[in-house]
């Protein structure tokens, strides 16, 4: 399996001088850097490691990140481009096609919208009556009474495929993703894979729609365009986050849900320790929770510490996260295609504290300073919220497999629309011209 990871993520670069580079982020087993719980002597990135290592820090990764994997679900995957450069395509030239006709949709759609029913209805008898597709629709989306007790949508609601969150695994049966919602439901698509993720469309029927580029009035065409590969894309990087916690009582783990209430999509066991792992669209947010105190916690880069956040927390955000809860922290806004990570500070008791923006192939690690007076709260695009306390860290990078977003119409115009659509950026009255005298003769 390490090595089909590793061709993939090699086997869209030249293989001249390319052909050695080693994408250790794809790999399950990967070693996270060991970093300190204390603190350094020195915040200087050009200083020695932080105390407690036992060998000076050495970079595995690129500066620009792990190369992404191009291959989207089972039968989809970008359309190759033999000028790439450094693994970065130029946004314009970023095309979905398929190596195999897609079979298999799965449609979300917002959870408890009673306006939602009906482009709901109309979109599953297309996709089935009309293009003879298998739909995989979450369970309790069936349960709404009025698609329940709707007997003329009963022929094709025996006709779809359900499923659990938590409980099934369908991340090798999509081929893509329909949306209908708001950027909720595509966060929320995105936490249904801890992996590769097929395509994703997403119509604009919420509130907000900044991430949701697609009116739902002619669906028809659109989604046709879509299965025949003609469409643009925009690969949204994640953030690959794992959460090491200090075991400190017993606790059972069925089914992926913890006596404490706390989901988790993968946990693993370690002898005194407890890890999870997730996938992050657009932000890791750590905050001081109920507590009245100022949060302070640590951030370390590459094993360095580089500052320790005084404030009600600090936000770790992808670029299509930086629309999100970091503008109204005070971001700057990234294009999604910008291989980067923004940290952020929310309302830090410093004056200088700005949030800065570094380079997607770091290794961040967050941990409670030791003279912490209270724990932390950590939450995953705003999900899965729980507590950090001493001895507990989390460590982020850019993960390998970023979200396939299908544009409207390319990764560039779609994304200034959007600002001006749903953020008013830049609104402004018009300045008044100088009247222009004329001239006697």
């Amino acid at each position: 399996m390490e090595m089909n990871r590793e061709k993939l993520c090699t086997s869209k670069a030249d293989v001249s001088s390319d052909s050695a580079y080693h994408c250790s982020a794809c790999h399950d087993d990967e070693e996270w850097s060991s970093m300190s719980r204390g603190r350094a002597k020195s915040r200087s990135l050009s200083a020695s490691p932080a105390l407690g290592s036992t060998k000076e820090f050495r970079r595995t990764r690129s500066l620009h990140g792990p190369c992404p994997v191009t291959t989207f679900g089972p039968k989809a995957c970008m359309l190759q481009n033999p000028k790439t450069i450094m693994h970065i395509q130029d946004p314009a030239s970023q095309r979905l096609t398929w190596n195999k006709p897609p079979k298999s949709v799965l449609v979300i759609k917002k959870i408890r919208d009673a306006s939602l029913l009906q482009p709901f209805k109309e979109l599953c008898v297309y996709l089935t009556e009309e293009n003879n597709m298998i739909v995989y629709v979450e369970k309790k989306v069936l349960e709404d009474p009025a698609i329940a007790n709707d007997d003329n949508f009963g022929p094709v609601k025996k006709k779809f495929c359900t499923f659990r969150e938590d409980y099934d695994d369908i991340s090798n049966q999509i081929d893509f993703i329909i949306c209908l919602g708001g950027d909720g439901t595509l966060l929320y698509a995105s936490s249904l894979f801890q992996g590769s993720v097929p395509p994703v469309m997403a119509f604009h029927l919420g509130s907000l729609g900044f991430l949701t580029p697609f009116n739902f009035e002619n669906f028809q065409s659109q989604v046709t365009q879509v299965i025949e590969g003609n469409a643009a894309l925009v690969l949204r990087s994640r953030l690959k986050v794992k959460v090491v916690k200090e075991h400190r009582e017993k606790m059972t783990v069925q089914n992926g849900i913890e006596e404490n209430g706390v989901v988790s999509t993968n946990i693993e066991k370690e002898v005194g320790k407890q890890i999870m792992q997730y996938q992050v669209l657009n932000e890791v947010v750590v905050d001081r929770g109920p507590s009245s105190y100022l949060s302070n916690v640590d951030v370390f880069l590459d094993g360095h510490l580089i500052t320790t956040v005084q404030g009600d927390g600090v936000i770790v955000s992808t670029p299509t996260g930086s629309t999100a809860y970091a503008a109204a922290a005070g971001a700057s806004m990234i294009h999604p295609n910008v291989p980067a990570i923004m940290i952020t500070p929310i309302c830090p008791h410093s004056l200088s504290f700005r949030p800065i923006v570094v380079p997607a192939g770091v290794e961040l690690k967050i941990m409670l300073s030791p003279d912490a007076r209270n724990t932390a709260w950590v939450s995953f695009d705003g999900r899965k919220r729980q507590e950090i306390c001493h001895g507990d860290s989390i460590s982020i990078t850019t993960s390998c497999y970023p979200l396939p977003s299908i544009c409207f119409r390319d990764p560039v115009s779609d994304w200034f629309e959007s600002l001006a659509e749903c953020l008013h950026w830049n609104v402004r009255k018009k300045q008044n011209n100088f009247a222009v005298e004329e001239e006697e003769f």
